[in-house]
């Protein structure tokens, strides 16, 4: 039970007081931190079962969206025993499993969630390729939508399923389960193929390079951040955006139809998951590839030996 106008905060038991329960988060979105407290409990049963079992980096904004950040991984001693954790690399991490702790970070305001690519136990392995589509400078939503739909259709004609999601920000990421099959020295290959294809294809639209300034105005495929000890922004995370935009799940239709990052946000993010239900759920159920995707990486691994 929470009444977070009045700072005392129940959950499954456990007793949590939030602090300025008043104080603006997104101001241009009018979202306080009881408000976003509201919002992030009704999310979590979509949040944290793509959460739980991963290493968490948070970004944390003290004084709200225009004030100054900080990345925070290792939990702080000040944390309350509660809390699961996980130590790797002499960091010890929280683990984002429960809706108490979820609040917790509520509390300490941490307004975007970024998780490894990787299960905890599978150190080695991530369990998705991903595809990260980011914008050069110049470049509009509506041409990273172009792109990846230009991406859809090689997959397409592989027959491989790839689940697309906005960042929340102004690109977009594509995952390709694999049920933790390829370690990360495989996956960076079959992912490099992968972007070297689309820029040799799409040259006056897709790069890989890695410099920005070389970059003009082409789209960056990142192959280089799916790698061990790295982190994409989850999904469901809300973003420090004006909008308080989230990153989103989104179906290929929609892609299609045209859609913006702000449509999506913390303000209208429940009402359209009761409809659309977990479009990233077959992420979490993957045991393995499909045979489709099986089939071409063997291919690319064997052109590139």
């Amino acid at each position: 039970m929470a009444n977070a106008e009045t700072g005392t905060l129940v959950i499954e038991g456990k007793k949590l007081r939030l602090s300025n329960p008043e104080k603006l988060l997104w101001p241009e979105a009018g979202i306080r931190k009881a408000d976003y407290l509201a919002r992030m409990i009704e999310l979590a049963p979509y949040l944290l079962p793509h959460a739980e079992n991963r290493l968490l980096t948070t970004i944390r904004y003290p004084d709200g969206i225009h004030g100054e950040s900080f990345f925070s991984k290792n939990l702080p001693d000040y944390a309350p025993d509660w809390i699961s954790r996980h130590t790797w690399n002499d960091i010890e991490y929280a683990r984002l499993d429960s809706t108490p702790t979820l609040s917790w970070f509520v509390n300490m305001a941490a307004l975007e969630f970024h998780t490894s690519f990787n299960v905890y136990d599978k150190e080695d392995y991530p369990t998705s390729i991903v595809f990260d589509l980011d914008p050069s400078e110049g470049q509009s939503f509506e041409d990273v939508v172009e792109i990846a739909l230009l991406v859809k259709e090689t997959l397409d004609s592989l027959a491989i399923t790839g689940y697309i999601k906005t960042s929340g920000a102004s690109g977009m990421q594509l995952y390709i389960p694999t049920g933790g099959k390829y370690d990360y020295e495989t996956a960076r290959k079959i992912n490099e193929f992968f972007g070297s294809y689309f820029a040799q294809k799409y040259p006056q639209k897709i790069t890989i390079e890695r410099m920005v300034e070389k970059r003009g105005t082409k789209l960056y495929f990142d192959y280089l951040q799916m790698w061990q000890g790295k982190t994409i922004t989850m999904v469901y995370s809300p973003r420090a955006k004006k909008d308080a935009a989230i990153s989103m799940p989104v179906t290929w239709d929609e892609v299609r139809k045209g859609i913006r990052p702000g449509d999506f946000t913390l303000n209208n993010a429940l009402e359209r998951l009761q409809s659309t239900g977990d479009l990233f759920k077959p992420l979490l159920t993957a045991k393995e590839p499909e045979k489709s995707l099986e089939s071409v990486a063997e291919q690319i691994l064997k052109r590139i030996q």
